[in-house]
């Protein structure tokens, strides 16, 4: 067996995500007063099970819901409701069974609390004694990556964080200039879809970005980052910013890289009104059995 193969054959999978789902929304009120952001519909499903059926089609196995207060519907929805089986069963509407699908994949979930709400990079360090020393992914649970979430973005990051012995791998997306200030963006070290890393800057003005790209919600992280995060000092209102544990990861010589959307992963971030409304008709004209005549509808009204 060559080297590089029986090496990687070796190699541990990734097979553990960490889904922060702690956060208030406080952009989507009053949608978000007694309903997780999470949860809202987009299309025929709740924004965080595309989520999920990303990551399981990715391979993760074990999935760890880092949550709040008002969150239990996100546990209700993800357990096996075997009283509605039975009702649907009993009423002949065993064609509904299909969509509970989700129920059945080969996952298991785990949740555990943020007590306070501290920033991003203190809802992941909440995760440390779930992971342990292995791998993980980290995903946004406000945000969908592709449409219907048909995205290989997490599998090409495990590629990349296992080719390059990375500390972290970070998804890319290139976002307009007037958009530039509400993310963190990278200063790549490397030309290319796939590229080293030498800074990533939270949230700059566009005349000092050094680029366009913006964190796309999915990360690739060793074990490393707890440490970073543990020494990353709070900023604003309190919160540790993960992307701080980042940079002390790039000024302490890990190797991190980012990893650019491809065309059609456009990411959908569910995290104010004008994106959640775009996202639902896109989601919407794309249903196999609505999105036709939904188009023919909005066609006519806009005569």
């Amino acid at each position: 067996m060559p080297v590089l193969l029986f090496v990687m054959a070796c190699l541990t999978p990734v097979t553990t995500a960490v889904i922060p789902v702690a956060g208030l929304g406080t952009r989507l009120l009053p949608l978000t007063k007694s309903q997780p952001k999470e949860m809202l519909p987009v299309g025929r499903k709740p924004v965080v099970q595309y989520v999920v059926e990303e990551l399981t089609g990715a391979g993760m196995q074990r999935v760890l819901f880092v949550t709040g207060p008002g969150k239990d519907s996100i546990e209700n929805h993800f357990d096996v409701n075997a009283e509605l089986i039975q009702v649907l069963r009993e009423h002949g509407k065993e064609e509904l069974l299909a969509e509970l699908a989700f129920e059945r994949a080969p996952v298991r979930f785990f949740y555990t609390r943020q007590r306070q709400l501290l920033g991003l990079g203190h809802a992941v360090l909440c995760a440390k004694p779930f992971v342990g020393g292995e791998p993980f992914v980290v995903a946004l649970g406000d945000s969908i990556i592709g449409l219907q979430a048909q995205s290989d973005i997490v599998q090409r990051m495990i590629g990349c964080y296992f080719e390059n012995d990375a500390a972290a791998v970070i998804a890319f997306e290139a976002v307009p200039r007037e958009e530039i200030p509400l993310y963190g963006i990278a200063r790549p070290a490397s030309a290319g879809a796939v590229f080293a890393l030498a800074d990533v800057v939270e949230k700059p003005g566009v005349d000092e970005a050094p680029s366009n790209l913006a964190i796309a919600a999915r990360y690739v992280f060793s074990p490393r980052i707890f440490d970073a995060i543990e020494r990353t000092q709070p900023g604003k209102g309190g919160e540790i910013q993960l992307t701080d544990a980042i940079r002390l990861l790039i000024q302490e010589r890990g190797r991190v890289f980012g990893v650019c959307l491809a065309e059609g992963e456009r990411r959908y971030d569910i995290g104010n009104f004008e994106s959640y409304f775009r996202a639902f008709v896109e989601f919407a004209l794309a249903d196999e059995k609505y999105g036709a005549a939904l188009r023919r509808d909005l066609y006519a009204w806009l005569k």
